[in-house]
């Protein structure tokens, strides 16, 4: 193989890895959510909201909230903000007791990659 074939195969190789990396990129990470990770909130909120990198299919997503001692927090239908498509909202159906709470989310994003996680606050 000459000079100029093996320059041209390895100019190939790296285009075809840097294009193959960015779609591995496509998934809808977490951006921002409030209550945020990690906080202790004062004030008990009324709903959930989480944003994304990217829009959601909302039929696809959804939350769950556990609290002291385990128990599932009642949430209401978890919906898309109507003015933006990355951000999901979900109302929270009753008053938080002080304690430590956990959200568990799990997310389609709308090219159809799957993605999950998982956060943590506290009520004072």
């Amino acid at each position: 193989m000459n000079l100029t074939a093996f320059r041209a195969l390895c100019a190939g190789v790296l285009l075809t890895c840097l294009f193959s990396t960015a779609a591995a990129f496509a998934h809808a990470h977490l951006k921002q959510q409030s209550p945020a990770a990690n906080a202790q909130v004062t004030t008990v909120p009324q709903a959930l909201t989480l944003s994304f990198s990217e829009g959601i299919e909302v039929k696809f997503s959804g939350i769950t909230v556990t609290g002291p001692q385990q128990a599932k927090v009642p949430l209401g239908a978890v919906k898309l903000n109507e003015k933006d498509s990355k951000e999901l909202i979900v109302p929270v159906e009753q008053s938080l007791k002080p304690g430590d709470y956990t959200v568990d989310w799990h997310v389609v994003s709308v090219d159809g990659h799957k993605t999950q996680g998982q956060y943590h606050f506290s009520v004072k």
